[in-house]
């Protein structure tokens, strides 16, 4: 099976920056002009940036070593960097190339123009439900996508949902994502408190994607009614709202979603919505595109777009099999494999805007791999195994020297004192008699009505099993 192609690149920290003259600010950075600033953040600004062959529009987040050391967000920006560079999907923010100096960290992004949901939903209030529908389903489908490979998002909110020129959704910062682990609950409290799951504000221990869904239900609400749920100028108080479960349902909200936001929205995180239920509901499958959610036979991202191809050959002044060669040998250095997942994506932009279909190349798919040396690889599932998808990343990016954060960083910390993780157990241990135990299995299920004549014979069964077992035949 052939090697998915990485669109994600990191250069050495060596990569030449020039600045303009006095008269003339201009930037560079590796291949990139930088241009007009789009924000400024606490540990930094984003500039909008151009490829000096592609003239294709990016994103460049500029962050301070400095100031991401005195803050104490190594770790937020690690995660951030570690989980972009996996991620291939339609609605989530791409990270193509990171660049390393010794005063800063440029990330190289998908330009997004449409500014933040936040905003757009501040300025239209409440929205019609045909609208607040396609949101929901491309943050639904980006979310579940995160899911699939082990990662939750833990700080979703309107602010951190960015809008291309189409008003499409695109998932943004990572910073407070983790990995999920078999057997690992997450007990950080993290994320903005108006969207934040009762579990966390309590300090509980939760598994991880349900506290995604509990903020999914709060941005649905606010798409519909312009407001939040659960709101409240003292903290206290709102974190008593949410606990309680308790919010306004206005009138004009029809009853199968006024349904689905109480499924979503439920205190108790066993009883609540998962991302299957959502997908299922009847309000959410109303004109859901097909592309949300693909089938299997059409997650083919290593696919190769010829006339992408012959952009870059005739840009670059190179033959077309250099161009093969650099996006099959997953070179993190190469630049034409760079500037072909750049043309790939203004090119889709193109293609949405003439209301054409996107499916070839920009579907939910498995993220590609992060580049590998031919001595390290060695063919494996697409999706690992959890436990084994931390010793993974963690060799990626001790391979990847430019997104280093320092010579002092926690990223070497971690290698080398590995954190010793805790022991899970599935299941009980006790001294009792194995029917004992599946007497008041039994007897639990059948007072919540779960048992079945069929489901009595497979107790049974299962008790005659374990009684063998424990007499040593």
């Amino acid at each position: 099976m052939p090697k998915p192609i990485d669109q994600l690149s990191m250069i050495s920290s060596t990569e030449k920056v020039e600045v303009g003259g006095p008269g003339q600010p201009i930037v560079k950075i590796g291949h990139y002009t930088l241009g007009a600033t789009l924000g400024i953040g606490t540990f930094g600004k984003v500039k909008i940036g151009e490829h000096q062959v592609t003239k294709h529009k990016v994103a460049v987040k500029i962050l301070n070593r400095q100031k991401i050391k005195s803050l104490s967000v190594v770790g937020k920006i690690r995660r951030e960097i570690q989980n972009l560079k996996l991620f291939r999907h339609p609605h989530i923010i791409k990270l193509y190339q990171v660049i390393s100096t010794p005063t800063d960290i440029f990330m190289i992004m998908e330009y997004v123009a449409g500014g933040e949901l936040f905003d757009y939903i501040v300025k239209k209030g409440k929205l019609k439900e045909h609208e607040a529908r396609r949101f929901f389903q491309q943050i639904i489908s980006g979310v579940d996508y995160c899911h699939r490979h082990m990662i939750v998002h833990r700080d979703l909110k309107p602010e951190n949902l960015l809008l291309d020129h189409n008003q499409h959704v695109k998932i943004a910062d990572f910073g407070l994502s983790n990995m999920m682990m078999d057997g690992e609950f997450l007990r950080t409290s993290c994320g903005s408190p108006n969207y934040a799951a009762p579990e966390v504000i309590s300090g509980k221990l939760y598994a991880g994607p349900e506290v995604d869904i509990w903020s999914c239900g709060v941005i649905l609400y606010a798409l519909l009614c312009g407001t939040l749920p659960f709101d409240d100028e003292h903290v206290q108080n709102l974190f008593r709202k949410i606990k309680s479960g308790v919010f306004p349902i206005p009138d004009y909200l029809n009853k199968p979603v006024v349904g689905l936001l109480c499924h979503m929205l439920q205190v108790d995180p066993m009883k609540r919505a998962t991302i299957e239920d959502i997908k299922k509901h009847e309000w959410f499958q109303k004109e859901l595109p097909a592309y949300l959610f693909p089938a299997t036979v059409d997650q083919d991202s290593s696919l190769i777009d010829l006339e992408a191809i012959n952009e870059v050959c005739e840009k670059f002044q190179v033959k077309e099999q250099e161009v093969h060669n650099a996006l099959l040998n997953g070179d993190p250095h190469d630049q034409l494999a760079i500037a072909y997942h750049l043309v790939i994506d203004n090119k889709r932009i193109a293609d949405e805007a003439a209301k054409a279909e996107i499916k070839d190349f920009y579907v939910a798919s498995s993220p590609p791999p992060v580049s590998f040396s031919p001595s390290e690889f060695t063919p494996s599932p697409s999706r690992p195994h959890p436990e084994r998808i931390a010793p993974l990343r963690e060799r990626v990016l001790a391979n990847s020297g430019s997104a280093s954060l320092g010579p002092t960083s926690h990223l070497q910390d971690r290698h080398r004192a590995p954190v010793k993780r805790a022991k899970w157990h599935l299941g009980i241990r006790s001294q009792s008699k194995p029917h004992d135990i599946m007497g008041e299995v039994y007897r639990a299920m059948k007072a919540l009505d779960f048992v079945s004549a069929h489901l009595k014979n497979i107790l049974n069964l299962l008790n005659l099993y374990f009684s063998a077992c424990r007499n040593g035949r």
